[in-house]
């Protein structure tokens, strides 16, 4: 399952986020309640998979994972950026 997800990720990391609520009980044990899951779905899906799918390996995130983390949000601020430009230069 874990492939099928990365590859969906690739596409829209929303619905990979959708399909791991859906199909698993990763979300509740990375977060404890269901702000911070909406939130991330929301404004940061690609730091909220990311951070999800690291926390299930060992039930935390430590070392080298928060480098990954960090990389995951870059690239959402990255993607609010980058739609803030192309609308600038209609």
């Amino acid at each position: 399952m874990g492939c099928l997800i990365a590859l969906i990720a690739l596409f829209s990391p929303r619905f990979a986020l959708f399909l791991v609520w859906l199909f698993s009980d990763l979300l509740s044990r990375a977060f404890d309640g269901w702000v911070v899951p909406v939130l991330g779905f929301l404004l940061l899906p690609w730091t909220t998979l990311v951070y999800v799918l690291l926390y299930s390996s060992e039930n935390r995130v430590e070392g080298f994972e928060w480098f990954l983390v960090a990389l995951a949000f870059l690239i959402d601020i990255g993607a609010y950026g980058g739609g803030r430009r192309a609308r600038r230069d209609r």
